[in-house]
């Protein structure tokens, strides 16, 4: 990670974006990286949503995660550990199996989930442990592969502009359905090698959402279109004085 970039992300984010939180980073690494290995569920039955512990880390904790700290399937599949789901998946994203397992209602069927199942993209994790940082937490051996905001409405309008703020296409970002960390890890990282990456805003998941702050959303984007939108900060509506107006209610909180 190049420090000066660092340094200069931090004065213009609080020059634009006054008081809000700062992102995390995610990166694939044989090591570490630093960060604190979280320790898995003590048992198979023990659940534990992976956003609750990402959210440690955008309070400034450095946490580094093999397969073997993930409590949810869900979570080791769309950080890349797993191909494998719970038993039933179809009927536990939907309507459930009656006296043996509530469904979710996400879908309205099982049949459908299946056929978007089919449709979810898939990779495997490069390296033996994800880990993420908060952006003053990176040094100078890091290489994030992906940028991810905790916003609110305000602050996310301004990344959702800036990221629209160099492109043609309507699209540049989107908002898939999926489970949160999908939309945080899955989606932007296999953005990082498009020729144009496109960013992500997520955080939709009802079951994820109490491990998030209310009127918080997510915005994730690969790092190579993060440099991109730093660079442009300064000669976008960030200047105007149409933003200047949301700027202040962002500095108030």
């Amino acid at each position: 990670m190049d420090m000066q970039f660092k340094e200069r992300f931090v004065r213009l984010w609080e020059k634009h974006f006054p008081q809000a939180p700062l992102p995390v980073v995610f990166f694939y690494s044989d090591d570490e990286a630093g960060a604190a290995i979280v320790n898995g569920p003590k048992s198979l039955e023990e659940h534990r949503c992976i956003l609750a512990d990402i959210t440690r880390a955008a309070r400034g904790r450095s946490l580094a995660f093999n397969v073997d700290s993930i409590g949810c399937g869900g979570g080791r599949k769309y950080l890349g550990f797993s191909e494998v789901l719970r038993p039933n998946f179809e009927y536990f994203l939907s309507c459930g199996i009656p006296g043996e397992l509530e469904g979710e209602k996400y879908k309205k069927s099982p049949e459908l989930v299946g056929k978007v199942m089919k449709k979810m993209p898939k990779f495997s994790a490069p390296a033996r442990y994800i880990v993420f940082k908060r952006w003053d937490g990176i040094d100078k051996n890091d290489n994030p592969d992906v940028v991810i905001f905790f916003a609110t409405p305000d602050v996310l309008s301004g990344l959702f502009t800036l990221a629209n703020y160099d492109g043609v296409d309507p699209n540049g970002v989107f908002c898939p359905f999926g489970a949160g960390c999908s939309t945080i890890v899955t989606y932007p990282y296999l953005e990082r090698n498009a020729r144009r990456p496109k960013s992500v805003i997520g955080m939709f998941d009802v079951s994820a959402r109490p491990c998030v702050p209310a009127n918080t959303l997510t915005f994730a984007t690969p790092f190579k279109r993060f440099v991109t939108m730093v660079d442009n900060m300064d000669e976008s509506f960030l200047i105007t004085e149409s933003w200047k107006k949301v700027r202040r209610r962002i500095k108030k909180g």
